[in-house]
């Protein structure tokens, strides 16, 4: 990796049980394994990832944690189950994975088991914070390129939905209205302001498709957040849309009055901010196939020449990086279809929500053996 990369971390959630049924595990996996976190419902877990440049090292802490897991419900006739919904049959009770917490209680009170869902949380480490919000400014102009091709959450409660990614269609986006930063400052302003209205209840609670991170929010800050992602069952796309989103910023970055929403736009951006929320709600119902508003013009795309026309632009970036390889699983999902859009025509040729589920899970256990 050239010295100029940027530190990237994730954060992975996951649902957990049967072939054909979920299981909360959450608070038991949570003091069984170091590395893994609980969720406020007790059917999906979280672990988290140190942050790395080098991309092989990436895939191992990606990798590593996923297969402990497994090796651990194996033994309990359990495993990890690859959507971003709750796809097989459910009762709609939130399963608290800790009784005692007020902010769970809060959680299960006003937005109930909208919030179980599972996703991959893409960290890149950007301690210059012109530059972070700069970052932040694009990267949320093309969230729904991400959410594009991560798409995995087409079934919810053992039926088809009319959506790719049911995820982000139903998760509920806290506060519902998020402005482009303009800086720092603004940022700060907008989040006192928004916890003491008690529209957040505290700094996490700021649920949108990307934010700042730091060890000291909202006052120290040192990375972006990407959050709009499905769970991705394929390490080497994951680190395909990672690379991605990487190369988009390098570029920004050598290109800040070309690539910055806020100088090259034609749009103010109160307009960008609901061209952008529209977007995403495309994406998550079509993905690749999506019509989008491209954020500097206004012009009419489709998702997937979108994501072929950055891939295009970011050829140089890619090579200079000696990154280009890392890419190729997001060439393969646009000839192919993203994670998604094959579980709906398996569907469609009369297979079930249990028997695609089995033949992924299966999937996802034979690459796990795999390296970059």
């Amino acid at each position: 990796m050239n010295i100029d990369n940027l530190y990237k971390g994730f954060e992975v959630e996951l649902f957990t049980g049967t072939y054909n049924s979920h299981v909360g595990l959450s608070d038991v996996i949570e003091k069984t394994f170091q590395d893994f976190v609980k969720e406020p419902d007790d059917r999906n877990v979280e672990y988290i990832t140190n942050p790395e440049k080098d991309y092989k090292r990436l895939y191992e802490k990606l990798l590593i944690p996923r297969k402990n897991l497994r090796q651990w419900l194996e033994k309990r006739d359990l495993t990890i189950i690859p959507s971003s919904t709750l796809c097989f049959k459910h009762n709609s009770f939130f399963q608290r994975s800790d009784i005692k917490n007020d902010y769970h209680q809060y959680i299960q009170d006003n937005y109930g088991i909208s919030i179980a869902t599972s996703s991959v949380h893409i960290n890149l480490g950007i301690d210059d914070l012109d530059k972070l919000f700069a970052a932040i400014r694009l990267a949320r102009c093309e969230a729904a390129l991400y959410l594009s091709i991560s798409a995995s959450s087409p079934f919810l409660n053992n039926k088809l939905t009319n959506n790719h990614s049911q995820r982000w269609i139903q998760f509920p986006k806290t506060p519902s209205k998020v402005p482009f930063f303009i800086n720092h400052d603004n940022y700060v302003n907008w989040i006192e302001g928004n916890i003491a209205n008690g529209n957040m209840q505290n700094i996490r609670h700021f649920w949108s498709s990307i934010r700042p991170n730091g060890p000291g929010r909202p006052l120290i800050l040192d990375r972006l957040e990407l959050r709009v992602c499905d769970f991705v069952a394929d390490i080497n796309l994951l680190l395909g849309i990672t690379a991605l989103l990487e190369l988009r910023i390098l570029n920004l970055f050598e290109n800040i009055k070309t690539l910055d929403p806020l100088t090259a736009s034609v749009f103010s951006m109160d307009q960008l901010s609901k061209i952008c929320d529209l977007n995403e709600i495309e994406a998550a119902k079509n993905s690749l196939n999506a019509e989008l508003i491209h954020w500097e013009d206004g012009k009419k795309v489709i998702c997937s020449e979108w994501i072929q026309n950055l891939l295009a632009d970011l050829t140089i970036t890619a090579e200079k990086f000696n990154m280009k390889p890392l890419l190729k699983p997001i060439y393969k999902v646009l000839e192919e279809g993203n994670q998604s859009m094959k579980w709906i025509k398996q569907y469609e040729k009369g297979l079930s929500i249990e028997e695609i589920m089995k033949s992924s899970i299966e999937d996802m256990i034979k690459n796990e053996d795999g390296s970059i």
